[in-house]
């Protein structure tokens, strides 16, 4: 019998690819889908899966898809607040907590094998090392305030009724699908066009992680069995690349002779030097490591604009205006 499984914010980024990788698994997958969701990352799979129309803050609603849907694993993915253009403060809270909070119940009366909820990086804030998952909390917006607050709550409920829920820390994840308006795909899609986009600090850093690699992280979490309650994990490469790096790797790959025009975009707020993963503890429980590193996962993600013109075009619309990290 296929294993059921439900994914909350599969029109998302990393839900979308999440999604497409439990189909390959054999997996019945089950996608909770915001009513207004945007369902271009859905194109060609949302045949194979069973789609519930429910926003997450409505606890009923939650309740009835969840009792529908029957799963055997829970990947919460869905937030608010990840990308600069949202920054409704009642909206993440409403999102990332309490939507978080409705979720962990509903999972919890269904008595899900396995529930697993995607963190963030940014719970740490600036440090100068790379922080085990123990260490003190920093958040440095309030996005990732409402973040802590949701791995906290999953964390909490993990020991007070022996959920089996785990939290992955993501950092700097890219790949296919990733939002159009962010660093990889930016450099990617005018690096086909032998052009480079405006540039900030070259010793920006950043800890990149390709998506698949995340992919893995997540289905190992909800597959090893005797876990801490509420454990947390890092999902990251261990391994620090500046901007200059990145720019540098993407310009071999791609062949191009534009120089980089350091400056000529206006530094963020969330910009830093020092941005990297300590994962070794999901290596050591989970024996979880990268398949990719940078050069290999670019190039990866290369291939797929290449393949896919289509979604290069869609791409190419959407980036009028400066590329994020």
């Amino acid at each position: 019998m296929a294993r059921r499984t439900l994914v909350s914010g599969a029109s998302g980024f990393v839900g979308a690819n999440l999604a497409r990788r439990l189909l390959a698994d054999g997996d019945e997958v089950h996608l909770l889908l915001r009513p207004e969701h945007k369902s271009w990352r859905l194109d060609g799979i949302v045949e194979d899966v069973h789609v519930h129309e429910v926003d997450i803050t409505d606890r009923e609603g939650v309740d009835k898809a969840m009792a529908a849907a029957r799963p055997d694993w829970v990947f919460h993915l869905a937030a608010h607040g990840a990308y600069p253009t949202q920054k409704d403060l009642d909206q993440m809270i409403e999102t990332n907590v309490r939507g978080t909070a409705n979720l962990v119940a509903a999972a919890a009366r269904a008595n899900v094998q396995a529930f697993v909820s995607a963190g963030t990086s940014s719970e740490y804030g600036y440090k100068d090392h790379a922080p085990a998952e123990d260490e003190w909390l920093e958040p440095n917006s309030d996005y990732a305030v409402t973040k802590a607050a949701a791995t906290m709550f999953c964390r909490h409920t993990a020991q007070r009724t022996g959920l089996a829920i785990t939290t992955l820390r993501l950092y700097s994840v890219y790949g296919p699908f990733e939002e159009p308006t962010r660093l990889v795909p930016t450099l990617i899609v005018l690096g086909l066009e032998a052009r480079l986009p405006p540039l900030v600090n070259p010793d920006v850093a950043r800890d990149y992680i390709h998506v698949d690699d995340a992919c893995d992280a997540f289905v190992l979490a909800a597959a090893t069995d005797k876990q801490d309650p509420g454990v947390v994990y890092n999902v990251g490469s261990g391994t620090q690349t500046t901007l200059r790096d990145i720019v540098a790797t993407t310009r071999r790959i791609l062949a191009v002779k534009a120089e980089p025009q350091w400056g000529s975009m206006e530094e963020r707020s969330w910009d830093t030097n020092v941005w990297v993963s300590n994962p070794s503890k999901i290596r050591a429980h989970l024996g979880w490591s990268p398949r990719h590193d940078l050069e290999s996962g670019l190039r990866k993600t290369v291939e797929w604009f290449k393949l896919n013109p289509d979604r290069r075009s869609l791409y190419r619309a959407a980036q009028a205006g400066p590329a994020r990290t």
